[in-house]
């Protein structure tokens, strides 16, 4: 399909002698006499160049520029000054106000043709190298109080996922001054969440996220949270986190993330840029009410109807002092996809050794557990 441009002079005869000729080159032509009307048919056409005069009575170029970038809906659109007015100072402004290229009249028709179809070629250029990337599968995993063992889930789990696909897994946690995974990984205390959260919203991106993230010798890439407490308050930074959460798909095809309990700030705006939610509970009967409470909150967001919900119990005590399966589930209402078992003594020995529980026994009944849970996700997510 040709090009279409808009073309805007409020010269009538300049409009229909440089709109005739460029028709004749195949372009689709759509004409303004004016500012105002050229922000509008910008607005309607969409068109893939405005070859826009600068004198005007109304409105002139400079300004009909900076109206059209201020604007989402057209400030991706190429625009090429053409206007008489020839001084440095003239196309300084021009380029100022936002406008990809710059002519002056008279010019031969050719060129004018040459220099339309070389913006166009570099526009299309612009537009791949800048085309959204496919985003990743987003978990949040999250219980309805602390040290339930979410953090040990996520980090594992997304070691084991890597293990079965090899593919590029990320795992974050979202809590400041709340992080684990640096000292049981035997990492100084990081600083990649509370250098994003201390951005600007708008100045976060793929690169700056990109690299906050550490590379372990596991196969993933973690984005942790501080040890220290006075960094709690950097959970205010809600926007920060919004823009965090929205790059992050953009690195990997699967992103895990350790939201902890729902107490976290912003709460129901963060999981919302999650595609499914696995909730981690104990097999007593106060955490089960807890959970059962976390739940319905959950439904009324989407989760469980629209998107993924699932159940996963860490047991910490022996199994003739807990809950049956059956039991759980009738108090919960939904079925649990998996029970994790106390693991005491492999936590200590991952503890001494600063590695992850799946590493201490990697052929045992955890590993199976985890891997079962994994080919659980993988059925549902392509990565």
């Amino acid at each position: 399909m040709s090009a279409k441009l808009l073309i805007v002079d409020d010269d009538l005869e300049t409009l229909r002698l440089v709109g005739l000729m460029l028709q004749r080159q195949g372009f689709q032509i759509v004409a303004a006499n004016n500012g105002t009307q050229a922000i509008t048919l910008a607005q309607k056409e969409q068109p893939d160049m405005i070859l826009l005069d600068v004198m005007m009575p109304d409105m002139d170029g400079y300004e009909v520029t900076r109206r059209l970038r201020q604007n989402p809906a057209t400030s991706g659109i190429l625009v090429l000054m053409f206007t008489a007015k020839s001084q440095v100072d003239d196309k300084v402004a021009g380029y100022n106000a936002g406008a990809d290229d710059y002519l002056t009249k008279p010019i031969h028709p050719a060129e004018l043709v040459a220099r339309i179809k070389a913006l166009l070629a570099r526009g299309r250029s612009r537009m791949e190298a800048t085309a959204p990337k496919a985003r990743g599968y987003t978990i949040g995993v999250l219980s309805p109080k602390g040290g339930m063992g979410v953090s040990t889930l996520v980090l594992n789990l997304a070691i084991v996922i890597h293990q079965k696909t090899k593919a590029d897994v990320l795992a974050a946690e979202l809590r400041p001054g709340h992080g684990t995974w640096a000292l049981e990984l035997g990492f100084a205390s990081p600083e990649g969440l509370n250098r994003l959260l201390t951005a600007k919203p708008q100045d976060i991106n793929v690169s700056m996220v990109e690299e906050e993230l550490l590379r372990t010798t596991f196969g993933i890439r973690l984005l942790m949270a501080s040890v220290r407490k006075k960094d709690v308050e950097l959970t205010a930074n809600v926007a920060q986190m919004e823009a965090v959460l929205q790059t992050l798909p953009l690195l990997s095809p699967l992103v895990l993330l350790d939201i902890g309990d729902n107490l976290l700030h912003g709460f129901d705006k963060l999981i919302h840029y999650c595609q499914e939610i696995f909730v981690v509970t104990e097999p007593n009967p106060g955490s089960l009410a807890h959970t059962k409470i976390l739940i319905e909150e959950l439904n009324e967001k989407g989760f469980g109807k629209s998107k993924y919900l699932n159940l996963v119990v860490v047991n910490r005590v022996r199994a003739d002092v807990t809950l049956s399966l059956t039991q759980m589930q009738e108090a919960l209402g939904m079925s649990i996809a998996q029970v994790i078992p106390p693991t005491p003594e492999m936590a200590f020995q991952a503890a001494l050794r600063n590695v992850p529980l799946i590493y201490v026994q990697p052929e045992g009944l955890l590993a199976q557990q985890l891997n079962h849970l994994a080919s659980n996700i993988l059925e549902r997510v392509q990565v």
